[in-house]
């Protein structure tokens, strides 16, 4: 936490973009050539919501935005994005003591897996920055605010974005004709690296290496790599949140995903890019992409972040569209309380099915984990989940508190929940979002499942939850993008 002293030099800085119509203000609009900068000062004038943080990136609504910075010289590596464009990130700096501190989060958003998706894919922000806010929210742990983000606040803060559809590992390129599409998801996660080194990294010495779904497999992928491009001084750890993606059969019988997650490796030549200790022991070597199978290779300390009914699973693995096509599973994916009794046990076999997929990594020495009995997808990215007043909890700590006692070794961290119902700590969501990107999948047109606690409820920091807690309202969805998720999945 920082002291009174530096809150109130913090407070002193920040500026609202807000006023008349005066001489200087006149000046600026005429003759600066930024017309984003113009946009936030014009949106200052009208509210008093729209500031400036210390470090000079615009607030709205006191979150903060980061502006994105876009790698042109990255191409000559061949380094792009499915449609050519170039790779992205944002980065918002370090302050204090945690100026010489990392953290890197892989944006999530799913995958294609044939060229039609993967061409689709290129017509969104997932295959291309021509379509990429050009500012990110940066919230949970990504935030700048001690009292919401207590452990990382103010270490350098990375959002990698996501173009590639493979999550940052494939190498290929597929040309048809006038079509040319680029699967250069490890060109670019190596160019990202290289140019956050030439900024400051080279002297971490402390990194975590993060990710929210298709995001949380990165982490997995890239743990070890990312370990073996930093000085052998510095603390490197690795978070997977909502990536530990099962290789398990759907209610039909069938290995659903397990069939999609060949067809992304082999369009995209992932399989060079896998642990190679993982690849020779494999009958098949994409299930080297499946968590549960690469972890196990993983010399880099690392942390689970999974919920035990994730719903982008429930969804796309336990229950695709393809194994219900006559919709009897409709009224459970939609409210887990109107689930029949055979529903149930399935859905507890599922839970017992990723504890047991667990298993050798919750007896490792260095992992640690979040197991919790939810229905959502992604909690460390969304402010409510990772550290509020009714955040979840596990043996009565926050997502944030069980991350940070486990990275800084302030205690061992392995908690798994007991089955639904048992835990009134979560914040469930139903149907589930796409991948990290809080975007509908095209075959599910339904509606978020909550009650309780109303969307404008205050919320306090570290104070203890109560013993029994109903899920508070989930964040709004945007409509789906058909490029990012199949219905077949």
């Amino acid at each position: 936490m920082v002291g009174s002293q530096e809150k109130r030099e913090r407070e002193r800085k920040r500026m609202h973009f807000r006023g008349d119509f005066s001489v200087t203000f006149l000046l600026f609009l005429f003759t600066t050539t930024n017309p984003v900068a113009v946009l936030f000062m014009l949106v200052g004038i009208a509210s008093p919501a729209v500031a400036a943080s210390s470090s000079g990136s615009p607030l709205l609504n006191d979150r903060l935005l980061v502006g994105i910075t876009l790698l042109h010289e990255a191409a000559n590596e061949g380094a792009v994005c499915i449609d050519g464009s170039p790779p992205a990130y944002h980065l918002h700096r370090g302050f204090g003591s945690g100026e010489n501190n990392w953290l890197l989060q892989f944006e999530g958003g799913a995958w294609c897996n044939d060229v039609g998706s993967c061409l689709e894919r290129a017509r969104t922000h997932r295959g291309s920055s021509l379509y990429m806010n050009k500012y990110e929210a940066f919230n949970g742990i990504l935030s700048n605010d001690p009292s919401l983000n207590p452990d990382f606040y103010n270490w350098n803060r990375v959002k990698l974005r996501y173009c590639d559809g493979a999550s940052f590992a494939g190498d290929s390129e597929f040309r048809h004709g006038t079509i040319k599409l680029y699967f250069r998801g490890q060109r670019i996660w190596r160019a990202i690296v290289a140019d956050l080194l030439s900024k400051g990294m080279s002297k971490a010495k402390k990194a975590l290496l993060s990710g929210c779904s298709a995001g949380g497999l990165s982490a997995i992928l890239h743990c070890d790599d990312f370990a073996s491009l930093l000085p052998e001084t510095t603390t490197v750890k690795c978070l997977s949140d909502g990536g530990f993606f099962l290789d398990a059969r759907d209610i039909a019988g069938n290995y659903t995903m397990r069939s999609f997650f060949q067809g992304v490796v082999m369009l995209q030549e992932v399989t060079q890019n896998l642990a190679k200790n993982c690849t020779m022991f494999q009958h098949f070597p994409s299930q080297c992409f499946f968590p549960q199978y690469a972890s196990a290779y993983i010399q880099t300390p690392l942390f689970i972040l999974n919920a035990a009914y994730d719903v982008y699973q429930f969804n796309h693995i336990l229950v695709p569209a393809s194994a219900d096509p006559l919709g009897h599973w409709g009224k459970c994916k939609l409210n887990p309380a109107l689930c029949t009794s055979d529903e149930i046990l399935t859905l507890q076999g599922f839970r017992i099915d990723m504890l047991m997929a667990l298993g050798s990594f919750l007896g490792s020495r260095n992992g640690g984990a979040f197991i919790n009995s939810c229905f959502t997808h992604c909690q460390s990215e969304l402010q409510d989940t990772w550290f509020a007043l009714d955040s979840p909890r596990l043996q009565n700590k926050t997502i944030a508190e069980a991350v940070g006692d486990w990275y800084f070794e302030r205690g061992t961290i392995k908690a798994t929940d007991c089955p639904y119902p048992c835990d009134h700590t979560c914040h469930n969501m139903l149907e589930t979002p796409t991948v990290a990107s809080h975007e509908r999948p095209p075959s599910a047109p339904g509606r978020p499942w909550s009650r309780g606690l109303p969307p404008g409820r205050p919320r306090l920091p570290g104070v203890p939850s109560s013993p029994r807690r109903t899920p508070p309202a989930t964040e709004p969805v945007l409509p789906s993008r058909q490029a990012e998720v199949k219905p077949e999945m």
